[in-house]
């Protein structure tokens, strides 16, 4: 379990450019769930993660991961971190020797570190016939699960996954979040999902954390914050189509799916009839 305690943080405190990112954020996440954390450009949600990632120093509050403090080196092998536009950090010869740099790091046999390739591989989606490519020949969609799978073969417990399909194209998003996120949920790891898409937090999130100015707004499910608009308004989110269609016909109950939303929409029918 990963548990956030009254955690703030100041930039460049004690000078003219001080700025505070966070202020007394708290909750959990429980182990396999997928937790989203959602707001607008300048919430905290990227201080957020790093804090929880280790990469930036804890300096109010607390960060426990499986009761390791934050500050633990330990917690690198725990938690794995995808930030956006993560193919950018590709720099090896090959998808494989790309994908293997972290695992040889950890001091892995060639045999551990080649089956890590292949599982992590197959989690994103990525033929095996890729493996002697150089990542630069690539598709941008390509190119993203290949530093997707860096992390994977980590084998991290946690994943933290910052706006993972930011600058794809409809059909390459779309599956790149069915593969990843049906793979990796089999696999037990536990999600932190940060994105202001609130259709993709529909689909996958169990719960949301809503940031707004470094403040908490709302922790609950996807299901109660669609039916809290003003909640949306204030962090600048806009609501699921889905939802946006439902209010358009008057229909205060938020729906997940279309299957649900045609569900309401026919009972609405039924009635009139």
């Amino acid at each position: 379990m990963i548990s956030v305690k009254d955690v703030s943080y100041t930039y460049m405190t004690g000078t003219p450019f001080e700025k505070t990112a966070l202020k007394n954020i708290s909750f959990n996440v429980a182990d396999g769930e997928v937790l989203a954390i959602a707001g607008h450009t300048g919430s905290g949600k990227s201080t957020l993660i790093q804090i929880i990632a280790g990469l930036i120093k804890l300096t109010r509050g607390t960060v426990e991961i499986d009761g390791l403090s934050v500050a633990d080196k330990k917690i690198r092998r725990l938690v794995g971190i995808v930030f956006q536009y993560p193919e950018h950090q590709l720099f090896e010869e090959t998808v494989e020797t790309d994908i293997a740099f972290g695992p040889k790091n950890f001091g892995l046999t060639d045999a551990e570190i080649s089956a890590r390739v292949e599982e992590a591989m197959r989690q994103v989606g990525l033929d095996a016939s890729l493996k002697k490519v150089s990542p630069f020949e690539l598709s941008g969609g390509q190119r993203r699960r290949v530093a997707i799978a860096g992390i994977l073969a980590l084998k991290p417990k946690y994943l933290i996954l910052d706006e993972p399909t930011a600058g794809l194209d409809p059909p390459a998003k779309e599956k790149l979040l069915t593969e990843i996120f049906g793979a990796i949920k089999k696999s037990g790891v536990t999600i932190i999902l940060v994105s202001h898409n609130m259709e993709d937090i529909a689909r996958f999130a169990n719960r949301v954390v809503v940031l707004a100015q470094g403040k908490t707004l709302f922790i609950g499910t996807p299901r109660e914050l669609f039916a809290r608009e003003e909640i949306l308004a204030r962090a600048g989110l806009e609501p699921p189509p889905i939802t946006q269609l439902l209010r358009v016909l008057n229909v205060k109950k938020p729906a997940l799916t279309l299957d649900e939303a045609e569900k309401i929409i026919n009972q609405l029918v039924s009635k009139k009839i």
